[in-house]
């Protein structure tokens, strides 16, 4: 899994999804991702004349969301394909090809930064949050919004049907199949909250809270730099 972690690999990877991704996205999620966006961008408290990072921001569909608040955006990707699409469908958002471990921004550039259902494609997560602490600024928040695995027995075992069972048979309308099986592999590794939010404290970041959204399937972290 790791190997297949590597920037130049995953951009590759995403390039080849790009042209389908938000649809793709919508149908395996049921259309709730689109609430887990609005609740991720509620949880940021961005507003007009915040200076917002969106990392792992692919189609732009995230930066979208924050863009409505009046805050502007900086959307920051290792695929060029996931930006071209969205410059394509959401103009208006500053697009940086970018790779997220070594980020091209200034110490204490932003008032807020947020990952949403990227974190877990990371070569080093934890290294992703050290750059996050970097580039904010102090008393600037974070957000992360990250699949994971529900914590009660009966929903775990709905969540296996789902991811080996459903989603296969879904990611035949993807442009590149095969790569709906890396993502499945990476949300069923992915760790539980407690220990994503160690990651965080150790990190820099303070006042770390989480919460869990859809039976746990979605994971709401917090923090303040």
């Amino acid at each position: 899994m790791q190997s297949e972690k590597q920037p130049a690999t995953v951009a590759r990877m995403f390039d080849s999804i790009a042209p389908r991704y938000e649809v793709m996205t919508i149908l395996i999620s049921l259309g709730q991702d689109r609430r887990w966006r609005r609740l991720a961008t509620a949880a940021l408290q961005a507003g007009p004349g915040d200076s917002v990072l969106d990392v792992a921001a692919g189609t732009g569909a995230s930066s979208a969301v924050l863009a409505r608040t009046g805050a502007k955006v900086t959307a920051l990707d290792i695929s060029p394909g996931m930006l071209a699409m969205g410059r394509q469908h959401h103009p208006g958002i500053n697009y940086v090809v970018g790779d997220a471990g070594s980020m091209p921004f200034a110490d204490a550039t932003f008032d807020a930064v947020t990952v949403s259902f990227g974190l877990r494609n990371m070569s080093d997560p934890q290294q992703v949050l050290t750059e996050l602490t970097r580039v904010t600024k102090p008393g600037g928040r974070l957000v992360v919004c990250e699949l994971s695995t529900p914590p009660w027995p009966v929903l775990q075992l709905a969540h296996r049907v789902w991811m080996g069972r459903v989603m296969p048979l879904i990611a035949r309308l993807s442009s590149n199949p095969a790569s709906y099986g890396y993502l499945t592999e990476s949300i069923v590794d992915w760790p539980g909250p407690t220990v994503v939010a160690q990651w965080l404290a150790d990190a820099g970041w303070r006042d770390i809270r989480f919460t869990r959204l859809t039976g746990g399937i979605v994971t709401l972290h917090w923090g303040r730099r």
